[in-house]
């Protein structure tokens, strides 16, 4: 009894944190006219590491951006690629040029480090080398920093077309994500973001110094600026949540890939200063965890297991709730068919990358990465 109350006790605050998230995401009605952009310089920075393959299409779709090509410029990074990344950049001419890391320097923060200090454009906008944007998506980012005064603009990131368990899975778990990063920048209770869709002035990226005190982290070049800069700038970072200013790209290439890339996510949740996503963490973690004693004590009572049941359906409801109309903007809905069949499978992936991501080695673009 002492474990179902428990139980029950983890469900009534989970669900009081996914109502918060609901209205949230309320808040931050989707833009349905912007004004124009206005004349600003913009450089998209792409850090790329042996992105051969897949950088083409970014290019394309940067070239086919409905902004003045006068005013912005593309710079890929290229961080000490093996393939021929450099090459596929230099060759795509115009207003694409590449800035190559010194031998000493590599990662996407020292990456995006050196492209700010290169960067021609006021307004820097960051996005990865396997993302494909829409062609309004640099006019809308810029006429979000106008309007809104923005020194910091998260923007939604989908995952295109998935089709394998193992993508709808990445799919689902990453739309969530999404729906809490803009109710946490409506709400300003804490920061989220991603960075393959992100946009900051070049003079707030100077102003906190960039990465200086999270720069020996492997991750979090998005979550932890942005913290940085909402800090120095309150009030000036917003969430862009506009259809045209999503920006696609795949799902890993299996459940392999899609673990270790988690695992490198969630690595940085050890070094967050803000303790009210530690605390939104913690509590998501502990919840999910749960179901995992309830269902090794129902060897002992077998009411624990019934009460697994029932806590299963109560999380699946109040999730849903809340990602139904996340799904609809993003023009997913057909994907929650599949919510409640994976249920079980994302207590067992949050619990297991929760309890290892904060120790032990992960491997990215061919490093070992501490």
């Amino acid at each position: 009894m002492i474990l179902l109350t428990v139980a029950f006790c983890l469900w009534l605050a989970y669900a009081a944190l996914i109502a918060f998230y609901r209205r949230g995401w309320q808040r931050s009605p989707e833009a349905t006219a912007m004004a124009p952009a206005a004349g600003i310089p913009v450089t998209v920075l792409v850090p790329a590491r042996n992105e051969a393959e897949r950088l083409p299409a970014l290019l394309a779709a940067l070239s086919a951006q409905q902004y003045d090509r006068g005013l912005f410029s593309v710079l890929v990074l290229d961080d000490h690629s093996t393939d021929n990344t450099a090459a596929v950049a230099r060759n795509a001419g115009g207003n694409v040029s590449v800035l190559s890391l010194d031998a000493a320097a590599q990662g996407k923060k020292r990456a995006i480090e050196a492209g700010v200090k290169a960067a021609a454009g006021s307004l820097i906008v960051t996005t990865d080398a396997d993302c494909v944007p829409g062609p309004h998506w640099l006019p809308l980012l810029v006429a979000q920093h106008t309007a809104g005064y923005s020194a910091f603009i998260a923007a939604p990131v989908r995952y295109r077309d998935p089709q394998t368990v193992s993508s709808i899975f990445q799919a689902l778990d990453f739309m969530t994500l999404q729906g809490i990063t803009a109710a946490s920048v409506s709400t300003g209770v804490h920061s989220m973001c991603n960075g393959a869709n992100l946009a900051y002035t070049k003079e707030a990226f100077e102003a906190v110094d960039g990465y200086r005190g999270v720069d020996r982290l492997a991750s979090g070049d998005d979550l932890f600026l942005m913290h940085k800069i909402a800090l120095r700038y309150p009030g000036r970072v917003h969430y862009l949540r506009h259809r045209d200013a999503i920006v696609d790209t795949d799902a890993a290439p299996g459940w392999r890939a899609f673990w270790k890339q988690r695992v490198r996510w969630a690595s940085k949740s050890a070094h967050y200063t803000d303790r009210r996503i530690t605390a939104a963490l913690a509590l998501v973690y502990f919840f999910n965890l749960w179901f995992l004693v309830l269902a090794i004590a129902g060897f002992w009572n077998t009411d624990n297991w019934t009460g697994t049941l029932v806590l299963l359906l109560l999380k699946t409801v109040v999730e849903l709730w809340f990602l139904a109309p996340v799904a609809r903007f993003f023009g997913q809905q057909h994907l929650l068919q599949w919510f409640p069949l994976l249920q079980p499978l994302h207590i067992i992936y949050t619990v297991a990358v929760g309890a290892l991501s904060s120790f032990g080695t992960y491997e990215w673009k061919g490093r070992r990465v501490k």
